[in-house]
């Protein structure tokens, strides 16, 4: 269906439900699948409409698509099997239990068996897990709450749980307009038409009289009010394409305030291009007064007046929110950490991925990344011109009449491999991050703005990773992370800049922009000046930002009279949609706010933090923090929304945290610090700036070395190990992963089959994440259907199986040297296959941006970049002699760096695709290498450091020039060749296997082994000689917890034990510059520019 049928079928729902039609609006919502009415579902479900709530669901989604779908019908079965029994209808429960529950069984036989135990019980309440059900009707609103969170986390839901923002009565509108237009071409138009019908256009007849051009006067088309809003985009004096209703205003991905980036989902069409989105519909011409609508370039001339939330249309299609009186027990309100930072907190933002990291920029200028659960400062800066003869002569002479400067605002980048420090004297730093347990590492100075800089974000222009920065000069700029170029500086502000809003709707980039007099401003990537001119609520100084889901955008802010406002603003007329009550008349300085996953709004005011349901007005709650909290704190949640960071009065930090929160801070907080790197590690840097035979160890170096010892583990009891259980063919392991979320493995066997396992979220296992201490379930969708590759065409004795997981773990891209095949994890079922051999081929990496877009490298040598929307190949990358075997994108460098037999490494631009660096793994003389083995290439959490992986060794180059490489040996040659290597998740460790089935933990940073694991500690002595590993995989967030994929077809989830939390130590100083090391390439630490 064409997106302009699609538009008709929302008219007419809105027409139907102003003509009180409700039973056909909600069949036509079922049946059309593009309007989820979660006002109507939420009806349905707290009246027990069961029936109705299943025929409603099943137009938007059915039980075996996903994960979500299954958890939410049997939710809603497991509720309504529940009323039975609490009804002491035993007959009615025990046919839902066999009719409708049943189809669970096959996931969960356990809890299916613990479900029919009830019927055995005098009263269910005698089950522990059940023991607070409480009366039917509390029971259905807290099912809906949780409902409501697994629709909207449904990815089959998505864009589907907002109607569409237009104004009342469109489908009468554009009648109207059709009637006008027909009444134009009349050859004798009559002065007050009598219109009857529709079916046929409208004709007057003759006319007595002269012709007088005049409205339509049927009934049915009576007058619409008007409704201000924002001028459109290019209502300056030059004339611009104008954008449809403030594009930007209606985007749909992610973006501030945690900045995270979306990519399309596989498959689906893409929007238009960028300029058939920047036209606009023009109406007829007219001289007729009474029309409703004005043409695009009539609007130019409307006046620009503010709109009043009381002129705003009410469309009453759009859903809304039940108001749940234990709403706020998501809420983080426990303060379970205090933090002394020293100096008044001016910034904070928690890291995207470990989520209890916290970066807090302060007043004084100084940077500290903490450790939120151990309250532990991992790493401090103080402010420090990198460069200063490289600095204006303007800033040159500002830091010699004062040295000293404050932080605006400090950032995260979406991965968390780089940190954003704007300060208040000209200068932007940006530094490298390498994990919890490193340093922040130069890595670029920008002079950039005269005076304060402000505030500055990441964005993804032209999927390149850059930064937007703001300021005093009344400028926004866009500068390249990578290379440090500036790459548009836009001006049109009259006052300085304050914040910023970096935004993406498909292909279209745009950024917000708001400066101190209330001004905002929309900017495209373009240099042609800004698309909207509008005042802030109450012209106040102001920040925006969007719902972590990029759907709602909202601001706050404080003008001069100390009044603040928070308001969302209407997606498609660029105008307030609903202002907060609750907020000071007198604030102190400019409030902040943020928004906790796409729900609520916090707001640190009046020495409190304010909470609001994002769909209801009034104020929810709030907390003092136990009290110590300035007039107006800085604030901040994390991703999840588990913990929120507030800076209090007596320069300090209190870390708030909701029951997740809580639980992670235990978990987190009960492993044991690594004290041991520290004291190597400063002793590492005094030994580096001195000559190792001209000093003399001190007697705390010698006791050092006296009690490290390598750690080896032989024993079972000495590591927590479990083989994952599989009742399937046993055949060896080729390649594994786990998901993203981490609480799934995923593995492709010899015989091209995957097998995945799944974790349960119970009670011991509150994350629901993979463990060594707890048994996943062998998982199959309810058809028994397997995820089987083709391999009719295959050269099975030269086929290299290899896959690719989507970032929402919703699709697999997967092969075993036949077609490539488009899984769907959910069903199992194949999306679509392409791209038949010959050529096979030979590895798979989704774009870090764009999950259309595949690299494929091939056994014939070559890299096809294959776009999977259109089925096409874009382009051939040559540049090797012999077939891929490896693929790795940095997002941070934009490049793809590619892997041959040969150990040869090449490097590509993913701007033009030309080919930047090539260079070949140096393997020592008189080794033969097995074209056959596996090789691996992966990225550094720093998106610049790559693992390169041989059976000979390990190595670490820099990209994208492929400095270096560092290399690492086998301690010993007994071990066999190495089989695999991967980094941990926090790139603090490697992790490598080998042929005699042992393991080695090696630190990253310097490659020293750190740990050795014997066969004999996680395989029975009687497999021991006969299997071995062939690839290991890495937990996405356990940074101690890796899996084998065996020789046999096992697969072994290992961790060390909870008491030490970690593998091993890390080594004194003296065995850092130890054989296993190439010494002739160490890696530059030396900063960039």
């Amino acid at each position: 269906m064409s997106s302009l049928s699609r538009e008709l079928v929302f008219l007419i729902l809105q027409f139907l439900d102003e003509e009180k039609f409700q039973d056909t609006v909600h069949k036509l919502e079922k049946e059309s699948g593009f309007f989820f009415n979660m006002r109507y579902f939420e009806d349905a479900v707290i009246n027990g409409e069961w029936d109705e709530v299943e025929k409603y669901l099943a137009g938007f989604t059915k039980m075996d698509d996903n994960r979500y779908s299954m958890k939410i019908f049997f939710e809603i079965r497991k509720q309504k099997y529940l009323e039975a029994l609490d009804r002491k209808d035993h007959v009615k429960a025990l046919d839902i239990l066999v009719k409708d529950l049943k189809a669970f069984a096959t996931f969960n036989e356990d809890l299916f068996k613990e479900i029919t135990m009830l019927l055995t019980l005098k009263n269910f309440r005698e089950n522990d897990q059940l023991s607070k059900y409480g009366e039917t009707k509390d029971a259905r609103g807290i099912m809906l709450i949780e409902l409501k969170k697994l629709i909207e986390a449904n990815p089959l839901f998505r864009d589907k749980l907002q109607f569409p923002t237009f104004r009342n009565s469109r489908l009468r509108t554009l009648i109207n307009h059709s009637l006008n237009w027909q009444h134009q071409l009349c050859k004798n138009p009559r002065s007050n038409p009598d219109i009857k019908t529709l079916f046929v256009d409208h004709t007057c007849g003759q006319p007595n009289g002269a012709r007088i051009p005049s409205p339509v006067t049927n009934p049915l088309v009576g007058p619409i009010p008007k409704v201000g809003g924002f001028p459109p985009f290019g209502a300056h004096n030059s004339v611009q394409a104008p954008l449809p209703a403030l594009a930007g205003w209606m985007g749909n991905q992610s973006s501030v305030p945690h900045q995270t980036v979306s990519a399309v989902p596989i498959g689906l069409p893409s929007a238009s291009h960028a300029a058939s989105m920047l036209k606009r519909p023009r109406s007829p011409p007219t001289n007729n007064p009474a029309i409703e609508n004005q043409s695009a370039d009539s609007e130019h001339l409307l006046k620009r007046s503010r709109p009043e939330a009381n002129n705003m249309p009410v469309n009453i299609l759009t859903a809304t929110y039940l108001s749940q009186t234990d709403s706020s027990d998501e809420l983080p309100k426990t303060v379970v950490a205090n933090l002394n930072q020293g100096s008044a907190v001016k910034s904070m933002d928690f890291h995207p991925v470990q989520q209890s990291l916290l970066l807090v920029g302060t007043n004084i200028g100084d940077v500290t990344v903490w450790e939120v659960t151990s309250k532990e400062k991992l790493v401090f800066r103080n402010f420090k011109v990198w460069d200063l003869a490289a600095c204006s002569v303007t800033l040159q002479s500002s830091l010699a009449t004062e040295y000293t400067t404050s932080v605006n605002r400090v950032l995260w980048s979406p991965d968390g491999s780089i940190v954003g420090v704007a300060y208040s004297k000209h200068i932007v730093h940006l530094y490298s991050y390498h994990g919890a347990t490193s340093d922040l590492r130069n890595f670029r100075e920008l002079d950039a703005h005269v005076g304060n800089v402000s505030d500055l974000a990441f964005c993804h222009p032209n999927k390149r990773l850059c930064i937007v920065t703001c300021g005093e000069d009344k400028t926004i700029k866009v500068w390249d992370v990578t290379t440090g170029a500036k790459l548009h500086s836009f001006e049109g502000h009259e006052a300085p800049v304050y914040s910023l809003c970096p935004h993406h709707r498909d292909n279209i980039q745009f950024i917000f922009s708001t400066a101190i007099d209330g001004r905002i401003k929309a900017w495209l990537y373009d240099d042609v000046g800004s698309r909207v001119d509008y005042d802030a609520p109450g012209h106040s100084c102001t920040t925006m930002a969007y719902t972590t889901d990029g759907t709602r955008l909202f601001s706050c802010g404080t003008n001069k009279e100390g009044e603040s406002f928070l308001v969302e603003w209407n997606a498609a007329e660029g105008a307030i949609k609903r202002t907060y009550n609750g907020l000071g008349k007198r604030s102190v300085g400019v409030v902040q706010f943020d928004t906790m996953k796409n729900r609520f709004l916090a707001v640190g005011d009046e020495f409190a933090i304010k909470f609001w349901d994002m769909d209801n007005i009034s104020l929810l709650t709030s907390t003092d923090a136990e009290g110590g909290l300035p007039a107006s704190p800085c604030i901040r949640f994390n991703r999840e929304g588990m913990l929120l960071a507030a800076s209090t009065s007596d320069n300090g930090i209190k870390v708030l945290a909701n029951a997740d929160g809580v639980h992670l801070m235990r978990s987190i907080g009960s492993r044991t610090f690594d004290a041991s790197r520290k004291a190597a590690g400063s002793t590492m840097k005094s030994v580096e700036s001195r000559s190792l035979s001209d000093v003399k160890p001190r007697s705390d170096e010698l006791e050092i070395r006296k009690v490290w010892k390598q750690a080896e583990i032989s024993e079972p009891s000495q590591l927590r190990s479990l083989r994952l259980p599989d009742h399937m063919l046993a055949v060896r392991i080729m390649t594994m992963i786990y998901t993203n979320t981490g609480g799934a493995l995923l593995a492709l066997t010899g015989n091209a089959v995957h097998k995945l396992w799944k974790w349960q979220r119970n009670e011991r296992n509150a994350t629901g994440k993979a463990t060594a201490s707890l048994v996943p379930q062998l998982w199959q969708p309810s058809s028994g259907m397997l995820m089987t590759n083709e391999i009719a065409d295959a050269n099975l004795e030269e086929a290299v199986p290899c896959f690719a997981l989507s970032k929402n773990d919703s699709y697999v891209m997967s092969t075993s040297g036949g077609k490539i095949s488009l899984f769907n994890t959910m069903t199992f079922k194949i999306m679509t296959t392409f791209m038949a051999p010959p050529p096979a081929a030979t590895s798979l990496a989704f774009h870090p941006q764009d999950n259309n877009i595949l690299a494929i490298g091939m056994d014939d040598s070559t890299v096809q970049i294959y776009n999977v929307r259109v089925d096409e190949v874009k382009i051939k990358l040559k540049g090797h002699q012999t077939k891929v075997t490896g693929l790795a994108f940095s997002s941070v460098l934009n490049v793809l760096v590619s892997s041959g037999a040969d150990s040869e490494l090449c490097v590509w631009s993913t701007d033009g695709w030309e080919k930047q660096a090539c260079k070949s793994l140096e393997i020592p003389t008189g080794r033969v290498t097995n074209p056959h083995a596996h090789r691996r290439i992966q990225f550094h959490q720093d998106q610049i450091h790559l693992l390169a992986v041989h059976e000979t060794q390990i190595a670490i180059y820099e990209a994208p020039k492929l400095e270096g490489p560092k290399q690492w040996f086998p301690p010993r040659e007994s071990s066999g060749a190495i089989t695999d290597a991967s980094y941990s998740c926090d790139s603090q460790s490697i992790y490598v296997c080998f042929e005699d089935g042992s393991l080695a933990v090696v630190t990253a940073a310097m490659l020293t082994l750190r740990c050795l694991i014997t066969s004999a500690a996680y395989l029975p002595s009687i497999l021991s000689a006969r299997v071995h590993p062939v690839v290991i995989a890495a937990h996405p967030s356990e940074p101690s917890q890796f899996a084998l994929g065996l020789t046999d077809g096992s697969v072994h989830v290992l961790e060390p034990l909870e008491s030490e939390g970690k593998w091993g130590t890390a080594p004194p100083p003296e065995n850092v510059a130890g054989p296993s090391i190439s010494s002739a390439t160490a890696a530059s630490d030396q900063p960039s520019r």
